[in-house]
């Protein structure tokens, strides 16, 4: 874990989300500033997540076919920074949508990328622990990119968000030049490949695979319009402070996230991976109650901040469980696209299905609904995810 390339990655994580952070909700904010209709803003951002969603796969299939991870992830970086840059000086409809199709698209690329490279400079056995260091990092990269953007977009201009992102593009490519190609020692496969489709059919036939691509799915269901309903209920009772209120909401999650995440990768080396998922996916409903019953901003930041203990499950197992139900091939990065792809699809219904439960039946009714998803996303892991660890002493 320590040496060069280990900080290396440790920072290519940190400036990766202080770069992917630009993108949140800070795109919604620019657009209106440039008279955006909420209409046409609405489009930009689905347009961003249905290509995000669909590429996925593809992506995942794409890194694995390319034996130089770096390169790949230098390519992404300078994609997302081209993808500012429009954003920046076009505010026009074509180029918007360009950039939300090309950050999209180099998302898919990135985070998979790193995952790979992590992969091979510190092999299977530890893992857990260097992916809990990963997100570490990224809980911090984000939490700090927050303040920075949200900063320079109150008290320099909109547009600043867009500039700083790009300039973060730098310090990114920098750490990534820091990690040493002859520290990377990429798992051989045990097995020959038959391209990516033969790879995917596999997959889609490997049990462990189909339960953990449902968990996800369910996970997402439950999660993805938590925050975005609560920052309703707040907007409408808060007044000017909503927005310091869900920039803590945000925050707060990810100082847990910062926290936990290498204490549950450990965990899940040490004691399996179904428990360290229980942990996760735990937090999920219990934060879901809890939102039906509180009200007032500073319990509703206490509750957030149960987010980052399912961020921390989620974002640490997910590529963990990846390399485990790959061991052997070269899918590595394709299973992550499949758990993507579910992921992608459980956030797309998931402020739908929020949103027309709050309308029809009161947001309580909805919080109630998003905890029982996640209830039995809890149940679906407990029952049906078989413990994929290796035996001691076996990669």
């Amino acid at each position: 874990m320590s040496g060069r390339s280990a900080r290396g990655l440790d920072w290519l994580n940190f400036f990766m989300a202080n770069v992917q952070t630009g993108f949140g909700p800070f795109i919604a904010v620019y657009l209106t500033t440039q008279a955006w209709t909420e209409l046409e803003i609405g489009l930009a951002l689905s347009i961003g997540t249905f290509v995000t969603m669909v590429m996925q796969v593809p992506a995942g299939a794409m890194v694995d076919a390319t034996p130089n991870k770096r390169f790949a992830a230098a390519l992404a970086l300078l994609a997302i920074a081209v993808s500012a840059l429009l954003l920046a000086f076009w505010p026009s409809p074509l180029p918007v949508f360009l950039s939300e199709v090309l950050h999209g698209f180099a998302s898919c690329v990135l985070g998979p990328s790193i995952a790979a490279i992590s992969l091979a400079l510190v092999g299977r056995q530890v893992l857990g622990e260097r992916l809990g260091r990963n997100a570490r990092y990224a809980a911090v990269g984000s939490g700090v990119a927050a303040g920075l953007l949200g900063a320079a977009g109150t008290w320099i201009a909109p547009v600043a968000v867009f500039w700083l992102t790009a300039a973060l593009c730098i310090p990114s490519l920098v750490a990534l030049a820091t990690i040493r190609p002859m520290d990377l020692h990429p798992p051989v496969p045990e097995e020959r490949e038959g391209g990516a489709l033969h790879g995917l059919g596999v997959l889609l036939r490997n049990r462990g695979v189909l339960i953990f691509a449902l968990c996800c799915g369910l996970f997402t269901l439950s999660n993805a319009a938590m925050l975005p309903l609560a920052g309703t209920q707040v907007t409408r009772h808060a007044g000017d402070e909503a927005n310091l209120i869900i920039a803590a909401c945000i925050i707060a999650p990810q100082l847990i996230m910062a926290l936990i995440a290498p204490w549950l990768g450990r965990l899940a080396e040490l004691r399996g991976r179904r428990i360290a998922l229980l942990i996760g996916f735990g937090a999920l409903p219990l934060r879901g109650l809890l939102l039906t019953l509180v009200e007032g901003p500073g319990w509703l930041i206490l509750v957030q901040a149960l987010d980052g203990i399912s961020a921390a499950g989620l974002g640490v197992m997910l590529p963990l469980l990846a390399a485990d139900l790959t061991r052997g091939t070269n899918r590595f990065n394709l299973c992550m696209g499949v758990f993507g792809l579910t992921i992608g699809i459980g956030g797309t219904l998931s402020t739908t299905l929020a949103g027309f439960a709050a309308e029809w039946f009161g947001p309580a009714t909805a919080f109630a609904m998003l905890a029982a998803l996640g209830l039995i996303s809890v149940l679906a892991v407990w029952a049906a995810m078989p413990e994929t660890r290796p035996p001691e002493g076996k990669e």
